[in-house]
């Protein structure tokens, strides 16, 4: 007999899971704990402490092979800023999805990765001369090259045939020289008069959390007159237009999302339009996105510490986590899904505010989220729709180390990123490494001691 059969009204209580939200394998199971990858979290949690981040397999492999099935004519590249590892680099190269990275260390942990330096896109807002020869001498397939400057730090340093494409801001966004040629022109003429440097195409970036796709069906009818301008004056008919990322996800109940549908049918709609008007031969179309993959295939975990009320009549929760592994909420006022994770609730709930253990008046986790009266400490609370821009940005304020990454998938558990230790962080302080090994090695072992407790 379940606990749900000898006290039905639990059911009223049981935490809801918004399936647009969470892990696409969420689910709570009869003893009241949240399960992700057929895992109960509170397994997770015994075994790899929290906060830990979580990241369900099957959902970001799931969301490659969604955008492969509607989208079947646009090469996908994944924006590996929202989330990136060996692993993680390696499920994207087996979905068959490019890489895009926009440094040395991205580019560095997809060649570890194993992954095939031609389905690499190297781009960034402001890449440096060394990530930029560095990539083309690993001979990655594309380089996106933000601004004359960038031509010419390639221009100094490449070796081999590299193609090329030049990021153009569109909608009066900040990235990418502006749309009329005459601001483009200096590097197309750049790129095209160099011997080893060939221009492919054309890319843009919108912006980011876009819902609406008509935005991606505007700025091809911006793009696709200036690549017939740069026929016109050079005749080289350019045959890749990259539209960018930036889709958006919801993070809480009622948000909106970009739908892939709707893309496709604008997207279709604004080529066929512009190309007939410009007498254009279709380019090859090219989106890049990140959030959109991993976003809600991941979960953090967190331990409930104490809850107290407030002047003003305000409830808060204090987890063992906060700024330090998510600053999304203080940096742009992200809104997050709070769940109980470890049992069934005995109570309605009420809006509480998750904060964090770092003190600062910004340090949130999410404001006014209903969760159950009878939460207390020790219970475990997971935040839905954290696989992105998390263990990304992640910091060590306070000295305190950042969090595992865990893998879930068919019941087991596989840690991708193992939780980074105050030695990790001392390592670092030249003072302390400068000391005997013998002696480096006792300090830690009584920092850790003394962590631990009785």
């Amino acid at each position: 007999m379940t606990l749900f059969e000898i006290l039905p009204s639990l059911r009223h209580f049981a935490p809801r899971i918004d399936r647009a939200i969470w892990p696409l394998t969420a689910h709570v199971d009869e003893l009241g704990r949240l399960c992700v990858g057929e895992v109960p979290l509170t397994e997770v949690a015994d075994e790899f402490g929290t906060p830990t981040y979580v990241i369900d397999e099957a959902d970001f492999r799931h969301r490659i092979r969604r955008y492969r099935a509607v989208l079947p004519d646009v090469r996908l590249v994944y924006g590996a800023k929202s989330l990136l590892t060996t692993v993680v680099a390696q499920w994207v190269a087996e979905e068959g999805g490019r890489l895009g990275v926009c440094s040395g260390g991205e580019l560095a942990t997809a060649l570890v990765a194993g992954v095939d330096p031609s389905q690499i896109v190297m781009h960034g807002s402001a890449t440096t001369a060394g990530e930029l020869c560095k990539a083309a001498s690993v001979g990655v397939g594309r380089i996106v090259v933000d601004s004359p400057l960038e031509v010419a730090f390639l221009d100094s340093g490449v070796r081999r045939p590299q193609a090329v494409q030049v990021r153009v801001g569109v909608t009066n966004q900040q990235f990418g020289t502006a749309a009329q040629f005459g601001q483009a022109a200096g590097a197309v003429e750049r790129i095209l008069a160099h011997p080893l440097l060939y221009l492919v195409g054309l890319h843009c970036h919108i912006g980011s959390q876009v819902t609406d796709p008509s935005l991606y069906g505007d700025a091809i009818r911006q793009l696709i007159p200036l690549m017939a301008e740069i026929r016109a004056r050079h005749g080289v008919i350019l045959t890749e237009l990259n539209i960018g990322g930036g889709h958006g996800v919801p993070y809480v109940p009622g948000d909106a999302e970009l739908d892939l549908d709707a893309l496709r049918d604008f997207v279709d709609d604004a080529l066929d339009a512009a190309c007939a008007a410009e007498h254009f031969p279709r380019p090859a179309i090219v989106v890049e996105p990140g959030r959109a993959i991993s976003a809600r295939a991941g979960v953090t975990l967190y331990r409930v510490l104490r809850v107290q009320s407030q002047p003003g009549g305000r409830t808060s929760v204090v987890v063992d986590g906060g700024l330090g592994d998510n600053p999304r909420v203080a940096l742009h006022h992200a809104r997050y899904s709070v769940a109980l994770a470890n049992r069934h609730p005995l109570t309605p709930t009420q809006p509480m505010t998750v904060v964090g253990r770092h003190g600062d008046s910004g340090d949130e986790i999410a404001r006014d989220v209903p969760l159950p009266a009878d939460l207390g400490a020790g219970d475990l609370l997971a935040v839905a729709c954290t696989g992105a821009y998390h263990h990304s940005i992640a910091s060590t304020y306070n000295v305190v180390g950042r969090p595992p990454l865990v893998a879930v998938k068919d019941g087991s558990t596989r840690e991708l990123v193992r939780r980074e230790t105050i030695a990790d962080i001392l390592s670092r302080d030249r003072a302390f490494d400068a000391r005997p090994p013998m002696q480096r090695e006792r300090v830690q072992s009584g920092c850790e001691a003394l962590l631990r407790g009785p």
